[in-house]
C-alpha cells in the first residue's frame, strides 16, 4: 500500500493510492473515509464509472502560497471497450491560515460521458454504536441523528438537493467524543447529499454528490471541511455563521429594519392565515369525486373584514394577515394569471375594503401568490416559457388544486411579479408584506429552452430578483420556508419548522429536532411557528418560545393533512385562548428578535428538556414531558 502524506498548519493529510481514500488528522484526532466507500461517477443511464477505472492515475504535490496538498489526475476511461476523452482532477489541500481542508473536483474534458452525479468526496467512517456519536443535518430547521437512532433515515426531501428544505443551509457535520467536523458546500446550487442510517444504526454515513449544470459539470466544485477538537453542534453552527459573514450572505434583521421600518412593525405581530376562494379542478390529486360539492368553497372579503375588526375589538395590537385564494381563479389555480380579485367574493372593491380596514387598524396585509407552478389553463399559458428539459419535454403533473401544471421558467417570474403587483397596487390595495410561494422550499430549476436557458444558480438569482422587486415597493417579502441563498432579501417566511411538524402525528422521526438554522440566523429572519397542541405530543407553542419566533394565532390549512395542517389531531382552542398564547410568544419575540441565539442545549441528557440562550442574556427553558416553560429574566 502506497500512502502519500502532506503536513501543514498542524494538519496531516494522507491519500491511500490504492483505494483513493483520504484521511485527515487534526486537533489530535483522525478522520478517515469509510472502507465501504468507492469514489464514482454515475451516468444518466445509471452506469457506474469508478475513479479507479481510469487507465492513468497520477498524484502530485500541490504547493501554493496559501496551502499544501495533493493533486490527482484521472484519464483514460473506457466504456464497452471504447476509450473516452473524459478526464478530471481532484485537488485536496490544507489552508495554511485555518488548517481547513478543501476537497475540489475539477472537470477537464467531459466528452464521452453524460454525467448524472459525482459521488466525491467520500463519507467518513462513523461506525460506533453510541448515541454520543451523532450527525448534524440541516433538514428543515435541523436535527441531530445519533448513531443508535431507532428509525431508518435514507430518504430526503427533493432527493437531498441543497438550497431546498432538504438543507436550509448547505452543510453537514458529525460529532463524536473529543472531535467533530463541519463540511460546507461552496457550490450548493448544483449539489445534493445523501444519508445512510439503518434502523438502530450502528452507523450513519453522510456525503455530498455533485450534479451537472445544464448537462455538464462545467466548473470546479468545492467542499470545505473544518476539523475541531472537543465540540458539539453549537460549535459547528457558529463556524458556519462566521463563514456566511465572511462571504457576505449574512444580513441581520437590524440591517433590514434600517432599510424598512416595517420590519419592526412585523416583529411581535400575530400571524393570521386565511383564505377566500377554493376551487379544486377535476384531475387534481385533491379532487373529491364522491362529494363534488366540497371542491368549491367561498368566503366573502366582507367576512374577513369583519374578522379583522373583531381582532381589534379583542385588543390585538399587532397583526399580519396572510390571505390565500384572493384571485378570481381560486387558490392554486391558473397561475401566473391570477387577476382580478375574486369577483364572487366582492371583487376589487371588497379586497380594497379589507385592505383599508387592515390599514385603519394598524395591522399588516399580505397576499399569497405563486410564480413557479405554471397552469395549462392559465389564459396566457405558453409552453415555450415553461422549464424545458434537454430533450424539449416539460414537466407535467396535477397534484395541486388547479389541475395540470408545469413549471414556469424562473427567468420569466420577475416580469409576472411586476405585472401582477403593479395591477394590485393600481387598485389601491395597501400591501406591506407579501408571499411568493415555494421559492425557498423547492429545489432550483433548470431550463434548456434557447430563448431563456437557465442554470439552477440563475434560477435562484431570478427568485431573489422577485423578492428585491417587492422590497423596492416597500413590501416585505416572504416565501414558504427559509434558505440562506435568499438571506439578503427575505425578511420572513411561512415557517421554518422541524421536519416532524409537517408529518402526520405519530410518524417516525428522522432524529432529534434541533434549531440549527436559528443558531446561525435567528437575528436575520422572522419565523412564524405553528401553535398546535397535539394529543400525546409536545405543545408546539414551546418550540415558538424556545426559538424566539413569531406565533400563528389562527391558521387555516390550504389542503387537508398537508404542510402541518392536521386539524383532527390538534386540540380545539378558542379565540381568547389563541390570543393569550400568541401574546406570550409575541412578548418574548419583541425582546429577542434581533438577538443572536448563542447556544442551545439538552438538559440532563434528555432531548425533551431544552434551553436556548440569547445574546441579551435571555434564557428559555422548556420541558416537553409536562409542557412547561420558563423565561429568564422574567
Amino acid at each position: 500500500m502506497s500512502v502519500m502524506t502532506v503536513e501543514h498548519a498542524n494538519t496531516t493529510l494522507q491519500l491511500n493510492e490504492s483505494t483513493l481514500a483520504f484521511s485527515v488528522t487534526a486537533q489530535g484526532q483522525t478522520w478517515r473515509w469509510a472502507e465501504s466507500y468507492r469514489p464514482r461517477i454515475v451516468t444518466t443511464d445509471d452506469r457506474e464509472i469508478f475513479f479507479s477505472d481510469a487507465a492513468s492515475i497520477t498524484h502530485h504535490a500541490w504547493n501554493t502560497g496559501i496551502g499544501k496538498g495533493i493533486r490527482s489526475t484521472y484519464e483514460g476511461f473506457s466504456v464497452d471497450g471504447v476509450e473516452l476523452p473524459f478526464s478530471f482532477e481532484t485537488i485536496v489541500w490544507i489552508e495554511g491560515v485555518s488548517g481547513d481542508v478543501f476537497f475540489e473536483f475539477v472537470p477537464l474534458n467531459e466528452d464521452g460521458l453524460c454525467v448524472k452525479a459525482v459521488y466525491w468526496p467520500g463519507y467518513m467512517e462513523f461506525e460506533e454504536p453510541s448515541d454520543r456519536w451523532y450527525s448534524v443535518l440541516n433538514i428543515m430547521q435541523g436535527l441531530l441523528l445519533p448513531n443508535t437512532w431507532e428509525n431508518e433515515v435514507n430518504k430526503l426531501h427533493f432527493d437531498g438537493q441543497m438550497c431546498s428544505c432538504a438543507a436550509y443551509m448547505p452543510w453537514f457535520g458529525q460529532v463524536r467524543p473529543g472531535a467533530g467536523y463541519i463540511a460546507i458546500c461552496q457550490h450548493p446550487w448544483d449539489a445534493a447529499y445523501q444519508v445512510d442510517h439503518p434502523a438502530n444504526g450502528p452507523y450513519s454515513h453522510v456525503s455530498v454528490r455533485w450534479l451537472p449544470s445544464l448537462g455538464k459539470l462545467s466548473y470546479r466544485r468545492i467542499m470545505k471541511y473544518s476539523f475541531l477538537g472537543s465540540c458539539d453542534y453549537n460549535d459547528l453552527c457558529k463556524i458556519y455563521r462566521g463563514y456566511v459573514k465572511e462571504t457576505g450572505l449574512f444580513t441581520s434583521l437590524a440591517e433590514k429594519a434600517a432599510k424598512s421600518p416595517l420590519v419592526d412593525k412585523l416583529i411581535g405581530s400575530a400571524i393570521v392565515h386565511k383564505g377566500i376562494k377554493t376551487h379544486v379542478a377535476p384531475g387534481s390529486y385533491y379532487y373529491n369525486e364522491e362529494e363534488p360539492e366540497k371542491n368549491d368553497h367561498l368566503v366573502p372579503f366582507s367576512t374577513r373584514t369583519a374578522e379583522i375588526k373583531h381582532y381589534k375589538e379583542k385588543g390585538v395590537k399587532k397583526l399580519y394577515l396572510h390571505l390565500d385564494g384572493w384571485g378570481d381563479p381560486g387558490y392554486d389555480n391558473k397561475h401566473p394569471d391570477y387577476l382580478p380579485a375574486c369577483k364572487e367574493a366582492g371583487g376589487w372593491e371588497g379586497l380594497k375594503e379589507l385592505s383599508d380596514t387592515i390599514q385603519d387598524c394598524g395591522y399588516m396585509f399580505g397576499l399569497h401568490d405563486q410564480y413557479r407552478d405554471y397552469y395549462f389553463d392559465a389564459p396566457t399559458f405558453d409552453k415555450d416559457f415553461a422549464c424545458h428539459a434537454p430533450d424539449g419535454s416539460i414537466f407535467d403533473m396535477a397534484r395541486w388544486a388547479g389541475g395540470r401544471q408545469t413549471l414556469l421558467c424562473a427567468s420569466q417570474a420577475p416580469y409576472y411579479v411586476k405585472r401582477n403587483f403593479e395591477e394590485v397596487l393600481r387598485h389601491g390595495i395597501h400591501l406591506e408584506a407579501s408571499y411568493l410561494d415555494v421559492f425557498t422550499c423547492n429545489e432550483g430549476d433548470e431550463c434548456c429552452h434557447p430563448w431563456h436557458k437557465m442554470t439552477r444558480k440563475e434560477c435562484f438569482e431570478y427568485r431573489n430578483a422577485c423578492f428585491a422587486y417587492l422590497l423596492s415597493k416597500n413590501i416585505l417579502p416572504s416565501s414558504e420556508e427559509v434558505t440562506d441563498w435568499a438571506m439578503k432579501n427575505l425578511v420572513f417566511a411561512h415557517y421554518g419548522p422541524y421536519d416532524f411538524m409537517l408529518q402526520a402525528p405519530g410518524s417516525p422521526r428522522k432524529g432529534i429536532p434541533t434549531p440549527l438554522f436559528n443558531l446561525v440566523y435567528h437575528d436575520c429572519m422572522i419565523l412564524p411557528w405553528l401553535m398546535d397542541r397535539i394529543e400525546g405530543q409536545e405543545d408546539y407553542m414551546l418550540y415558538a418560545l424556545l426559538n424566539g419566533g413569531a406565533a400563528y394565532m389562527d391558521k387555516d390549512g390550504a389542503y387537508p393533512n398537508c404542510d402541518g395542517s392536521f386539524d383532527d389531531a390538534a386540540a380545539e382552542t378558542h379565540l381568547d385562548e389563541e390570543i393569550e398564547r400568541y401574546q406570550i410568544v409575541a412578548s418574548l419575540q419583541e425582546r429577542i428578535a434581533k438577538c443572536e441565539m448563542v447556544r442551545h442545549e439538552f438538559l440532563d441528557h434528555d432531548w425533551m428538556k431544552q434551553r436556548t440562550t440569547y445574546s441579551d442574556g435571555t434564557t428559555v427553558t422548556v420541558n416537553f414531558h409536562d409542557n412547561s416553560y420558563r423565561i429568564d429574566p422574567q
